[in-house]
């Protein structure tokens, strides 16, 4: 059985506990602009539009979207269903369905329970049932309101203490033999002794991009944008400050994957699994392909399958722009809040985000992975809030 480690332990977001500011500028495109400060622009050739929400029944289809009873992370107690519902607001100046996820911060003292059946510090997430490569994303979104109401943050301003989110997810947990946990295993053919988890014999093979996270140590002005891959991650802080106001605003996150050449390898230091080519011989540097699968071009000819950048815009305007580290294997698209312990105090009884729409076009970069990572995360606690073992 997979394990679903980034939503069960503690480890996804240790990471960012360390992020940084900064990104890698995208190369220069035809017209001499930066890619990092141009708006999202025409979508190119081929590009199709494979999602699209506005929740206008006032459902949350089963088969688009399954919501979260789920805990990771310190300093809190999970996502519930409980947090997730439909209501209607005004978005744009008309009246429609809105999918509203509410945060349960350090004073609510109503009768919903997360894990341990405790109340306080429980959000809502839900996921969506496909799972999605290289594209553009666009998520029209709102934090708190412009107006407070009881029990939410007095001081107008974002609700600190939660953590509004919007992410692409997959993961895979890969066991081998653990006598020979320093080698490849033919009858283990994911596994790689490059990227040990957790110094066992066994993988997490890992597609995360942020788009983004706000929230860090209170913070709403600059957003965590981030990337994983494997074992390897890019972390990144952007200015978001546009987007604090309690009003709607649409963000935008475009996903390129390639295939690159990648010499001096021969058909006897590969496997094929899944319809890939997986390297297998230690002497090839990991640095070269991060876990990543080949493309077999023809007799010890291959490409790497490699993430090539990812950019992001609010309301059309850019926010930044990075290439390390980047993904390629599809993952879920995840939206809602949660409470870490590293987003700081939430002084308050609740607070919403808000999702108006979603629309998610698929370029079929060359680059992409699918079929790799294909579990649905699981829920790993009871309503009741006990712990599923």
């Amino acid at each position: 059985m997979t394990r679903n480690r980034l939503h069960s332990g503690p480890s996804r977001r240790a990471f960012l506990l360390a992020a940084g500011a900064g990104a890698i500028t995208a190369a220069s495109n035809l017209s001499g602009m930066p890619r990092s400060l141009q708006p999202p622009g025409q979508l190119p050739v081929g590009a199709r539009l494979a999602f699209e929400e506005d929740w206008s029944d006032g459902t949350l289809a089963p088969d688009r979207w399954y919501v979260l009873r789920k805990k990771w992370g310190a300093g809190n107690h999970g996502v519930i269903p409980e947090n997730v519902r439909i209501e209607t607001d005004t978005v744009a100046g008309r009246r429609q369905h809105v999918l509203v996820c509410e945060a349960h911060g350090d004073q609510y003292d109503g009768p919903i329970i997360g894990i341990w059946g405790k109340k306080r510090r429980v959000g809502g997430v839900v996921v969506s049932k496909p799972f999605f490569a290289s594209g553009r994303f666009e998520v029209v979104m709102k934090i708190g309101s412009p107006t407070p109401s009881a029990g939410t943050p007095e001081d107008q301003g974002p609700p600190r203490g939660c953590v509004p989110a919007i992410w692409t997810y997959g993961y895979r947990w890969v066991e081998a033999d653990p006598q020979n946990k320093d080698q490849f295993q033919s009858a283990f053919p994911l596994y790689n002794p490059h990227m040990p988890a957790y110094g066992s014999a066994a993988n997490e093979y890992w597609s995360e991009i942020d788009f983004p996270e706000f929230g860090k140590d209170g913070n709403f002005d600059q957003a965590l944008y981030n990337t994983f891959c494997q074992t390897r991650h890019d972390p990144n802080l952007f200015d978001a400050s546009v987007a604090t106001d309690g009003r709607y605003h649409t963000f935008t996150t475009e996903w390129r994957t390639e295939l690159q050449p990648f010499e001096g390898i021969t058909d006897q230091q590969v496997v094929e699994h899944l319809g890939y080519c997986w390297v297998h011989d230690k002497t090839i540097p990991f640095a070269d392909y991060l876990g990543n699968p080949l493309k077999r071009l023809g007799k010890d000819s291959y490409a790497v399958y490699r993430g090539n950048s990812v950019s992001h815009w609010i309301d059309g305007k850019p926010v930044g722009t990075h290439t390390k580290y980047v993904p390629v294997m599809a993952g879920q698209l995840n939206l809602g809040v949660w409470l870490p312990k590293w987003a700081g105090p939430a002084p308050w009884k609740t607070a919403q985000v808000t999702f108006a729409s979603v629309k998610v076009w698929q370029y079929d970069d060359s680059g992409d992975v699918r079929g790799v990572l294909t579990e649905d995360i699981s829920n790993n606690f009871a309503p009741d809030g006990t712990e599923l073992r």
